[in-house]
């Protein structure tokens, strides 16, 4: 091979090694730029998600509960028609959904003060009182009340009636950790309740529970555990249905 030959053969190798080297800097620009992307795309979502479930820190009030902490269940929203001559008397419920003592108060009363609901007898102004979160291995108590007050929020009272009846019959033991507040959704989901999930996760009414509980603590009746029942303002100590339909007969 001349001279000539071998110096243009060895011109076009080295331009062909140019060619590639280029081709492969430019591949490997385009990699770089996609992982870059992706990075900057995956940390904006994983950002994103946590700003939306960040717990909720100001006292937000939630719709149809009352000025002063209650959540008013009377004659129309349990569907049914009153039939006492009288006004109804009030029956208030200071209870927590991780109390076992509410349980069962709840298990031997509620379908009786229901009854006396839809007769128009009474009015149950259930009245949240979360202080059981030291006795749950990740503060079931006051979640568990969040749930129930995202449904209210969102639905209504019947609402909020459905899952505080779910709560109670689905309460988890004493001292052990209750289902988390994706589960909690996952529950109202069942319950036919939607539209809560970030309610419910960022505990959007956990100020205001807090906020009832302390509003119970310092004002006059000093409540200081649950359940506590007063029936037409006075308090009741027998909370059985005979106990309590005594202390409705005497206040009506």
């Amino acid at each position: 091979m001349s001279n000539d030959r071998k110096q243009r053969a060895e011109q076009m190798r080295k331009e062909r090694e140019k060619a590639e080297k280029r081709q492969r800097n430019v591949i490997t620009v385009a990699i770089v730029v996609v992982v870059i992307a992706l990075v900057a795309v995956g940390g904006y979502a994983i950002k994103t998600t946590s700003d939306q479930n960040a717990k909720n820190t100001d006292l937000v009030a939630p719709k149809n509960a009352t000025e002063d902490y209650g959540i008013v269940y009377d004659t129309a929203a349990a569907g049914g028609e009153a039939t006492a001559d009288a006004e109804p008397v009030e029956v208030e419920l200071y209870e927590d959904f991780q109390c076992p003592a509410c349980r069962s108060f709840e298990q031997a009363s509620g379908a009786f003060l229901k009854q006396q609901v839809e007769s128009g007898a009474i009015t149950i102004v259930y009245r949240p009182f979360s202080f059981l979160d030291g006795q749950s291995l990740n503060e079931y108590s006051s979640r568990s009340t969040n749930a129930a007050i995202c449904a209210l929020d969102s639905g209504g009272v019947e609402d909020y009636v459905a899952v505080h009846d779910y709560l109670y019959a689905n309460q988890p033991d004493e001292g052990t950790a209750g289902p988390e507040n994706s589960a909690l959704v996952e529950a109202l989901d069942g319950l036919g309740i939607t539209g809560v999930e970030q309610c419910v996760k960022t505990e959007k009414f956990v100020p205001w529970i807090e906020k009832a509980k302390e509003t119970a603590q310092d004002g006059d009746r000093e409540v200081s555990g649950t359940p506590t029942v007063y029936v037409g303002g006075k308090k009741v100590d027998d909370v059985s249905p005979a106990g309590l339909q005594q202390a409705i007969t005497s206040a009506a």
